[in-house]
């Protein structure tokens, strides 16, 4: 069963959220993830706003999970860091 990372991110400092970004897209296509949105357009109906949201999908739930436990994944991720308030979530789905 395919999983989805789900993102939600308020980025506080383009220039390493961007590194992040770029590091971060190697890592998930390296485990099979797939971008189905990223940072388009969004009507919020309900909770904390985010300008940028993200949905990757993943070939099941473990390759979710390995893609953000790797040390590829866990390198990009010290460039979000201190550069975006970030809520994530892996969802188990079609």
């Amino acid at each position: 069963m395919a999983a989805y990372w789900i993102a939600h991110v308020h980025v506080t400092d383009a220039d390493a959220y961007g590194e992040y970004a770029k590091r971060a897209t190697a890592a998930i296509e390296a485990h099979g993830g797939e971008f189905l949105a990223r940072a388009t357009r969004t009507v919020w109906l309900e909770g904390r706003e985010r300008a940028r949201n993200v949905i990757v999908r993943f070939p099941s739930l473990e390759h979710a999970e390995a893609c953000y436990r790797s040390a590829a994944y866990r390198e990009a991720l010290t460039f979000a860091d201190g550069a975006a308030e970030r809520d994530l979530c892996i969802v188990e789905g079609n």
